[in-house]
C-alpha cells in the first residue's frame, strides 16, 4: 500500500536520502523544505498546516540541532500541528548523548501519536559533506578533544533505518540508537581517511579554545560557532555517546557500514582529492 510521507529536511543528508528510497518504493513523498511548495520553514508556523495536508506519516529532522535554544518550542508547536491534521507516525531524528534532545524527544513520544524516536551517532559524512570535509582537501585536520572516540554510523544505514521504522508497524514507542561497528578517535579517522584516498594527511590535536577562535576569525556565524562548542563538549565528551549498539543489526538484519567500508567508497568520488583554496 502506498503511503502518504512528509520528510522535513529533505534536501539533507538524511532527509534526501530517506526521499530516494520512498521515492524507489512508490510512495507519494513530499519534501519538508523552504524551496518547495508548499514551503516548510521552521520560523514561518503558520504555512506547516499546508504543508501536513493530506500526509499521513512524518519524518522530522531538526536544523541545525535539537540542542539549539529555541527547538523544544518548535518541537511543541509542530506537534500540535501533527496532532490536528491527524497525523498518524512521527518519527524523530534525535542525537545521542544530548540531554536538550531528549527533551525534544519526551514532547514527540507524549504527544499521543505512534511514535518512533531515531538517536544517532557522529555521521561518517561529516567528513565528506559537511563541516570537516575542507580541511580534509587542504591536507591539514586540525582538530580539538582528539584523544575522544565515537562511534561514526553512516547516513545510509539511518536512511534504511527510518524506512523501515517509517512503512512497518512494531516500532511504536521505541528509542533507537544508531552506531557504527566501532569506536574511533579522530586521528584513527583521517589516518583510514589518507589510507582511502592515498593522501598524505596531517592531523594536530588543538584544544577547543583555539578551535573556536579559529572559526570566528573565519567569519563562522556564532550560533554556529555555539553549536560547534557544544558537540565537542557536551556530546562527544559524553560517555553514552561512547558506546557502541546493535540497533542498526536489530531494525536491517545486517551489519552496520564500518568507516573503513565508508571510506573506500568515498575515495572512488574523488571528493576527498578535490583541491579547494587555503
Amino acid at each position: 500500500m502506498k503511503q502518504n510521507i512528509l520528510v522535513l529536511g529533505g534536501n539533507g543528508k538524511t532527509g534526501r536520502r530517506i526521499l530516494q528510497r520512498l521515492n524507489k518504493l512508490g510512495h507519494h513523498v513530499r519534501v519538508g523544505s523552504r524551496r518547495e511548495t508548499p514551503a516548510f520553514d521552521w520560523h514561518n508556523p503558520a504555512a506547516w498546516p499546508e504543508v501536513f495536508d493530506g500526509m499521513e506519516k512524518v519524518y522530522i529532522t531538526y536544523q541545525p540541532d535539537l540542542a539549539v535554544p529555541g527547538a523544544k518550542e518548535a518541537i511543541a508547536a509542530l506537534t500540535k500541528v501533527a496532532q490536528e491534521k491527524g497525523i498518524q507516525k512521527l518519527v524523530l531524528l534525535s542525537g545521542k548523548g544530548e540531554v536538550e534532545a531528549e527533551r525534544c524527544e519526551q514532547i514527540v513520544l507524549d504527544s499521543g501519536i505512534d511514535t518512533t524516536i531515531i538517536r544517532a551517532s557522529w555521521f561518517n559524512q561529516n567528513f565528506s559533506e559537511s563541516f570537516f570535509l575542507e580541511p580534509i582537501q587542504q591536507g591539514v585536520v586540525a582538530l580539538p578533544k582528539a584523544h575522544l572516540k565515537a562511534p561514526y554510523v553512516d547516513a545510509n544505514d539511518l536512511a534504511d533505518a527510518a524506512v523501515e521504522v517509517l512503512l512497518n508497524e512494531g516500532h511504536e514507542g521505541k528509542i533507537y540508537e544508531l552506531t557504527g561497528p566501532r569506536l574511533l578517535n579522530f586521528k584513527e579517522v583521517i589516518a583510514e581517511v589518507a589510507k582511502a584516498s592515498g593522501r598524505d594527511l596531517e592531523f594536530i590535536p588543538i584544544s577547543l579554545e583555539a578551535y573556536v577562535e579559529g572559526m570566528k576569525q573565519q567569519g563562522i556565524p556564532g550560533d554556529v560557532v555555539w553549536l560547534m562548542e557544544y558537540l565537542f563538549t557536551e556530546v562527544l565528551d559524553n560517555e553514552d555517546n561512547q558506546v557502541v549498539t546493535n540497533d542498526i543489526e536489530r531494525l536491517l538484519g545486517r551489519k552496520p557500514t564500518d568507516f573503513s567500508e565508508f571510506a573506500a567508497k568515498t575515495a572512488q568520488t574523488g571528493i576527498w582529492n578535490s583541491a579547494v583554496p587555503i
